[in-house]
């Protein structure tokens, strides 16, 4: 069994890059273990206010942080080849050893259309996430022992070549799944899983499909990361902790798949819809610490070995000072 590590999720959809890379500093320095950066074109709402270029924001959080780092997540499957993810993947791994994992998942409308290429519906869009892990997969192997490798495969090829620049050990890969055969096949194929803002009652399902696709591909499940990024909203006052939850993080209460909404301002007119109820049992909104700890605990007593946790408010430093002193040191595996 690992360890539990508690990090930072950084929003670059709500932060400027110089101020999350700050924040993600902050956070190292009062406890948190790492950074799970977000990947995407375009904010959720207009409102969140940003969307910068996710490898150049880790790179400069490495040079200020020691903790681990990672992509949380990205699609090599539109907006990339994958050959150009695991690159950029391969390159962070070089600078700061041991400390980069690649975090994948099969994207969303939002990010993907933007090249004009078409959307498809979810089978396939899994299906380009799988065969685009099999060429990450191929050329860290292959590169790793000084070879050129190449693919062609449904949706995409590569001519032979290698990563001329890649660390003594290739970045874990964990890709982020909602789905039960997704995770299966997770399982198979990767060296983690990633929970993104899954109900709880669905997630003991996702930990059984990827542990018995570890075990199908000669795997211990027991000693792969089960990692999650969740979603929180805490402030003073239960008032603003909720005001902050409905301004800044709508999304959040929008219970329905997003995947193949295009663009921010089509949110933000569902976003009016969206009412206190809606986050009920999918973001924990409270002034209490303690509500808090408590809820991150089910997590961690679901078998989640690292978490990283998103305070959806503007009032980060408020917040990591009082979760570092009230929340993670209470914390149990």
């Amino acid at each position: 069994m690992t360890d539990l590590t508690i990090g930072y999720a950084a929003m670059l959809e709500q932060f400027h890059p110089r101020e999350a890379v700050k924040l993600s500093a902050y956070a190292e320095s009062k406890g948190f273990s790492g950074v799970m950066a977000a990947d995407h074109f375009q904010p959720w709402v207009p409102q969140q206010g940003q969307s910068s270029f996710v490898w150049n924001v880790l790179t400069a959080i490495g040079e200020r942080t020691v903790g681990d780092m990672g992509p949380g997540v990205t699609a090599p499957t539109f907006r990339w080849h994958p050959a150009m993810v695991a690159q950029a993947s391969a390159t962070l791994a070089a600078m700061y050893p041991g400390r980069h994992w690649l975090g994948l998942g099969s994207g969303e409308a939002l990010n993907e259309h933007i090249v004009g290429q078409y959307w498809p519906e979810a089978p396939e869009r899994i299906n380009r996430m799988f065969e685009a892990i099999d060429i990450i997969k191929k050329l860290f192997a292959a590169s790793l022992a000084g070879k050129d490798t190449k693919h062609s495969g449904t949706y995409y090829k590569l001519e032979s070549t290698r990563l001329w620049t890649m660390p003594a050990i290739a970045p874990e890969i964990l890709v982020a799944t909602a789905g039960p055969v997704t995770a299966k096949r997770a399982g198979k194929s990767v060296d983690g899983l990633i929970v993104v803002g899954a109900p709880l009652e669905k997630i003991g399902g996702l930990f059984n499909k990827f542990d018995e696709g570890a075990r199908e591909a000669g795997k211990d499940p027991s000693l792969m990361p089960k990692v999650l990024q969740l979603h929180l909203s805490w402030a003073e006052t239960d008032t603003e902790a909720m005001r902050n939850a409905l301004i800044e993080w709508p999304n959040g209460g929008m219970r329905f798949p997003k995947s193949d909404i295009r663009s921010p301002y089509e949110l933000e007119q569902m976003a009016k819809l969206v009412r206190p109820e809606d986050f009920e049992g999918r973001l924990v909104i409270n002034s209490d610490p303690d509500v808090h700890r408590a809820n991150i605990q089910r997590y961690v007593d679901l078998g989640f070995s690292r978490i990283y946790l998103h305070n959806v408010g503007r009032n980060q430093r408020e917040w990591i000072d009082v979760f570092s002193r009230d929340v993670l040191p209470k914390l149990r595996r």
